[in-house]
């Protein structure tokens, strides 16, 4: 195959979960309730932190950012993967897999640093009560904030590049819901071993650097709550801590096995189990892994419900 060939493959088919027709259109109610509930969920929590000024505190602060990337995640897969469900040709661009995979990474990414500052943010308020306010001053959390984004951005644009070193001279039937890069790099007539050691790398450097700042944080809060007397202390400790660890694991627990593993790259089979966990799941769930159990937010929105009615 010549080298002008190489540039023919610009368009792909997203293959999703199946061929069957009365399954597309069961997956498409499932994944479009789903969608409207994980945008509802999301933007209604950040629209309260935003209103609510006793919940302009760093906790909050990542919540709420954390809940718009988990926003930005699901309008980055889940319109094209319903849009599918009912279109004969499925067919996306490569610039448009690009986009797609772009702010994925980026939603990603940012999520790791955040989830990562709440950490240190439980971290200060159980082990250093006293000089909370001192420890996670405003400045700081912006800061924290701002870095989670950049550090989204800087690790998109570097995955993006090295994306566009590839071309796609196979098959263009890509076997899964979105494009995500071991898909691609499948489909690619240049050898990826590049990209795979990169996207090893960096993702490994992001996972390794927030997933040590989780357990070193949780090291010493369980030290803490362990050495308090009083019963009603370690508890009020640990239910402030549970939903946060929760999050963390199954997230960290998904990315892991998709983007880390050995041999990810040819396992194509173990694809789409973990990414409905990281991209569907997941910010499915946040919303009400930390509203529900927060008495803060249900006082909130109690408050914001008896003004509307």
């Amino acid at each position: 195959m010549t080298e002008d060939n190489y540039s023919l493959t610009t368009e792909f088919i997203l293959t999703g979960f199946t061929d069957r027709p009365e399954m597309r259109s069961l997956l498409f109610v499932l994944f479009l309730t789903i969608y409207v509930i994980t945008m509802v969920g999301n933007l209604g929590l950040v629209a309260l932190i935003f209103m609510e000024h006793r919940l302009h505190t760093p906790m909050y602060i990542f919540l709420g950012n954390l809940a718009l990337m988990d926003s930005c995640c699901s309008c980055a897969i889940t319109p094209q993967m319903l849009e599918n469900s009912f279109s004969k040709d499925r067919m996306i661009s490569l610039y448009e897999c690009m986009v797609q995979f772009y702010f994925l990474c980026l939603a990603e990414t940012a999520d790791c640093f955040l989830l990562a500052a709440m950490a240190y943010d439980r971290y200060v308020a159980i082990c250093s009560p006293l000089q909370y306010h001192t420890m996670m001053s405003k400045k700081l959390c912006i800061q924290m904030t701002t870095g989670a984004y950049i550090a989204g951005n800087l690790h998109s644009v570097i995955q993006i590049g090295f994306l566009f070193r590839l071309t796609f001279c196979w098959s263009n039937q890509i076997n899964h819901f979105f494009c995500d890069v071991f898909p691609l790099y499948r489909l690619s007539c240049v050898d990826p071993y590049i990209n795979e050691l990169m996207i090893f790398i960096f993702a490994g450097s992001v996972q390794l650097f927030t997933v040590g700042s989780v357990l070193i944080s949780y090291f010493y809060i369980l030290f803490t709550i362990f050495k308090m007397k009083s019963k009603e202390g370690k508890s009020k400790a640990l239910s402030t801590c549970a939903s946060h660890f929760l999050s963390v694991s199954i997230f960290y627990g998904s990315l892991i096995f998709v983007y880390i593993r050995p041999h990810s790259v040819k396992e194509e089979d173990k694809d789409i189990p973990g990414a409905v966990f990281y991209t569907i799941v997941i910010p499915l769930l946040n919303p009400f892994i930390y509203s529900l159990r927060n008495k803060e937010v249900i006082n909130a929105m109690k408050k914001i419900i008896k003004k509307i009615l």
